[in-house]
């Protein structure tokens, strides 16, 4: 049987599906088949992404996503700069760290309004746990160098007297794999996603000592809105396709707005079984801990690029605040037009 909101869901989905020719008339895309890289898509960080694909909402605005799933965002990163995907899915903060390395690309369309990262200690590596610099010389896990959890990390550790060079990274992923390596041993600590954190949480295996999953977390932890999961892709992507771009904010925004209002029933019927690590319920206590961490309506906040910028600067010496121009590295405009469209 059909309960409300599945019943609502398809009929949004139908409802696209027959409004696909209508916006193809409307503004014609200049590219439609488009290949979408990303770091660890099974993580709540890109579920906006996943439930944009899965309820046809890419299909609907004419569009034919390809995905490519990468162990963390540096890696998803590499791919759209080499040239093999177009637009990346991935962490805001990497289109400062590009323009630092004189490679100019643009968020166009907001997944994530908070990180979603937490830092934990393994509780059978780390017992006598009792501040940061407890970690030197210790092996930490992250989904990839590189990438958005090692960038907290490093904001943690350097907020705690150490340097990246003080510890080991490892790439884990943020799935299966990272919760082996902290359960076996092979790390002391994680800086990863859900639902990979609170199931390790939940068990007993680490002690969370930083947590970027609620904005009240977030706020903590940087001192302002910290933008996270975007789409965002060269600038000059973005400048010679602005009607693709904006399909694919339109899709991205339709399934922020899915989002307000389902509920966790809604998210295990949509996602991949595979998503859910072969624990329901912790998958389910993992959505409700990161809910309000996910975008409302695609929008970069105003304050947001300059805590990000700022984030950065205090430990990575490659970045000068100074010569950022945090306005080419992001835009609204798509989204804004979407959020009018889907009254997000």
């Amino acid at each position: 049987m059909l309960n409300r909101r599945t019943f609502t869901a398809a009929a949004t989905l139908g409802a696209a599906s027959i409004a696909t020719p209508l916006i193809q008339a409307q503004a014609k895309l200049e590219k439609s088949k488009i290949s979408i890289a990303v770091g660890g898509k099974a993580a709540f960080y890109y579920l906006p992404l996943t439930i944009s694909e899965q309820l046809g909402y890419f299909k609907a605005e004419g569009l034919d996503i390809e995905i490519s799933d990468f162990a963390g965002g540096a890696r998803a990163l590499q791919a759209v700069v080499g040239g093999s995907a177009d637009v990346c899915s991935g962490a805001y903060e990497h289109t400062i760290n590009l323009q630092a390395k004189n490679q100019f690309f643009q968020s166009f369309v907001l997944q994530g309004r908070a990180p979603q990262i937490a830092i934990g200690v393994s509780t059978k590596n780390m017992a006598n746990y009792k501040a940061i610099a407890d970690l030197r010389g210790k092996k930490i896990g992250v989904s990839a160098p590189g990438s958005s959890t090692n960038m907290v990390a490093n904001l943690v550790l350097s907020r705690g007297g150490l340097k990246a060079s003080d510890v080991s990274f490892i790439g884990v992923g943020v799935a299966a794999g990272a919760l082996t390596a902290l359960r076996s041993g092979q790390i002391d600590a994680i800086s990863n996603t859900d639902p990979v954190m609170t199931m390790l949480e939940q068990k007993g295996d680490v002690k969370i000592i930083s947590d970027t999953r609620t904005l009240k977390g977030t706020q903590e932890v940087f001192g302002g809105p910290m933008p996270a999961g975007c789409l965002y892709a060269p600038t000059e992507f973005i400048q010679k396709h602005p009607n693709t771009c904006q399909a694919l904010a339109n899709a991205i925004v339709h399934g922020l707005k899915w989002l307000q209002t389902a509920g966790p029933g809604d998210i295990i019927k949509t996602v991949p079984e595979t998503y859910l690590l072969g624990d329901r319920a912790l998958y389910l206590a993992s959505f409700d801990k990161v809910r309000e961490a996910i975008a409302t309506d695609g929008l970069i906040p105003a304050e947001g690029p300059k805590t990000a910028l700022g984030a950065i600067a205090s430990f990575d010496p490659m970045v000068k605040a100074d010569k950022i121009d945090l306005a080419k590295t992001y835009t609204n405009d798509f989204a804004r037009r979407a959020k009018d469209r889907f009254k997000a």
